[in-house]
Parts: structure tokens; C-alpha cells; sequence
């Protein structure tokens, strides 16, 4: 097993049946190498900088009705929400003032939110903060709409495709929903030149070591310049309500073989991470992440985009949550960098 796990490090890749080996092991010592290994290379071409995005959750409406997500359609305990302008704008004033170079605006599939509105509120955030990067989390769209929107100044584009294998992303969407579309998507966004992230959910009920493979070779196809992956966790009011959550031991050896495979991608410690683990994000950021989005979110929306259970940074104030942020990532020997952090 060590002989795989330094081929992998010196080449950046490996065989299938190799992955499927290293993904499965379960000796503590291959374990704490390929986490020595991930944070090596991390540090290589990023250094000790951990980069802040400022997260802003602009709505919890969504026309979809994924099975593991707790702002699906069918939800009827939700309770709905969408910011308008000027609340986005006052997050973005606020984290600009906290240090922060990149906006996130994330949300459900809410077509409140048009090509429109984004775009005037996009080039109004370019035009007051001409320094930042704007990211959209906003699900799929036509090829027409990302088009625009990367007109008015967005610069990256989150997309996740969850799964790359079509018969479990089946099992965890609606009918409707295809993953010959999301691909396409996540194509189209590429094409037009936006900073493209995707990603996957890591535990997920039916998931195979197999479809994690297939989940890599899809991410190596696509050269994203993010990936973010997180473990699922399940939401009380979901079908998926009674599943496992993903554990933390294979999220994190699953962030190490990416970092390894994908040696200057953007790889957040997600909010998942932090949820599952009091030190979970501290543990990715060991394992080859570099990235942190604090949540700039008005405190009283925080908990209304759920979309899983005992989400962490539900009640705290942004100054709150960057400072406590900060001083956890300096204590495991890393740097806070607020700048736009653009992949190299």
C-alpha cells in the first residue's frame, strides 16, 4: 500500500485498481502518510495560506426536490426566505470591511433570482468593490444565463455534480433531474471562462467505492479549478432521514487523494466537515484544503438554509465567526489570506 501511495504522489495518479485499494485501506500509518503527503503538496504550490470566501446563503427556495436536501421542494416545514438587494449588498459591504475579497452568493433554484436581477447586482458589486471576486452557487442555468452573468463580472461559477455515476445520481434526484445535464452545465461553464468548481458528496446512501472512482476520473476530465466535497449528512425532513452520515476518516482521505491528484485546485474545509467533527475543518485543512467560507449571511436566514441537520455557524455574528475562524487556523500552524486567492 505504501508503494501505491508514493506512486500517487510522485505521478499524481494512479490505476483505478490502485484507488480502489488506497480508498479502502484502513491502516492508521497509510492514513497519516497520505495526510504528510497532501499537506506536503499543498504547501508547495499555496504555502501555508488558508483563503477566505464570504459566504452569503441569498435564498432557500429551490424548484428541485433532491431526496438529501433539506430546502427541496417537498419540504413543508421549511420555512422560505429570499434576501433582497440591498441585504446582499450590506453582507458584501460588511465582509468587504472584515477583510474579505471574495463573495459567494449561494443559493437553491429560485427563479425569483433572473439574469436580470443578477446582473445589475453583480456589476454593482464590481463597481463598489472592483478588488473582489463574485462566485455563484445557483445551480443549473441555460447556456444563455451563465453567458450573462459572466458578462456583468462573476468570475467563478459552484457547481457540484454530487455523483458521476448516472444510476446513483437517479436515486438521489427526482425524474426530472439528469446528470447529462449537470455535466453539461459544468461543460458550458468551463467553455465560457469562468473559475469552475464541482464536487461531490462523500457517504452518501448507495454509494459505492466505485462510484467514487468514477467521481475522480470525471473531476480529471473536467479540470475544475475548486473541488469541494463534503460528507453527507441527513436532514430529519428528507426521505434519506434515518441514513448514516459520511464519516470523517474517509471524507478526509478522500481530500487527500484529490489534493494529490489535483495538486493546485482550490479545495474548501467545508461547513460539512465542521458539522460532523468539532475539529473537522481544522483535520481538512491537514489534509490538503485551502479554503474556509465564513458564513456572511444576516444571523436571522442562518437557519432557515438548512440543508442538513446541526449545520454549524448558525448563530454567530460575521466578526464572531471570522475571528474564531482565524484564531483556530493560526493554531494548527496556517495563514488567514483574505485576498481574492485565485487558483494558480
Amino acid at each position: 500500500m505504501k508503494e501505491i501511495l508514493e506512486k500517487l504522489y510522485s505521478t499524481g495518479d494512479i490505476s483505478d485498481y490502485e484507488l480502489k485499494l488506497l480508498i479502502e485501506n484502513t491502516d492508521g500509518n497509510i492514513s497519516a502518510l497520505l495526510t504528510y503527503y497532501a499537506d506536503t503538496v499543498r504547501k508547495k504550490y499555496y504555502g501555508k495560506k488558508v483563503f477566505l470566501r464570504g459566504l452569503i446563503e441569498i435564498s432557500n427556495y429551490c424548484k428541485n426536490d433532491c431526496l438529501y436536501c433539506g430546502i427541496r421542494r417537498s419540504n413543508k416545514n421549511a420555512v422560505r426566505y429570499r434576501l433582497t438587494r440591498e441585504d446582499i449588498l450590506s453582507c458584501c459591504e460588511e465582509g468587504y470591511s472584515l477583510g474579505f475579497r471574495t463573495f459567494v452568493m449561494q443559493g437553491g433554484e429560485d427563479s425569483f433570482f433572473t439574469d436580470d436581477f443578477l446582473c445589475g447586482l453583480i456589476s454593482d458589486i464590481k463597481i463598489k468593490y472592483p478588488d473582489c471576486a463574485v462566485t455563484l452557487s445557483l445551480g443549473e442555468r441555460p447556456y444563455k444565463s451563465y453567458k450573462v452573468l459572466k458578462q456583468a463580472g462573476a468570475d467563478r461559477y459552484l457547481l457540484r455534480h454530487e455523483t458521476a455515476d448516472s444510476g446513483l445520481y437517479g436515486r438521489l434526484h427526482p425524474s426530472e433531474m439528469s446528470l447529462e445535464n449537470r455535466k453539461q452545465c459544468l461543460y458550458n461553464l468551463h467553455e465560457i471562462g469562468y473559475q469552475v468548481g464541482a464536487g461531490f458528496m462523500v457517504g452518501v446512501p448507495f454509494q459505492t467505492t466505485e462510484n467514487l472512482i468514477q467521481d475522480i476520473r470525471f473531476l480529471q476530465d473536467l479540470k475544475p479549478q475548486m473541488i469541494g466535497i463534503g460528507a453527507f449528512i441527513p436532514h430529519h425532513d428528507t426521505p434519506f432521514a434515518r441514513e448514516k452520515s459520511g464519516t470523517l476518516q474517509l471524507t478526509l482521505k478522500m481530500l487527500g487523494i484529490l489534493r494529490l491528484m489535483f495538486p493546485k485546485a482550490l479545495i474548501p474545509a467545508t461547513t460539512a466537515l465542521g458539522t460532523i467533527s468539532p475539529t473537522g475543518r481544522e483535520e481538512g485543512l491537514k489534509n490538503g484544503c485551502n479554503v474556509v467560507m465564513p458564513n456572511l449571511s444576516p444571523v436571522a436566514v442562518r437557519k432557515k438554509y438548512e440543508l442538513y441537520d446541526n449545520k454549524i455557524c448558525t448563530g454567530e455574528e460575521s466578526a464572531e465567526c471570522v475571528s474564531d475562524l482565524t484564531r483556530r487556523i493560526e493554531s494548527i500552524g496556517y495563514e488567514v489570506f483574505s485576498g481574492r486567492g485565485d487558483a494558480i
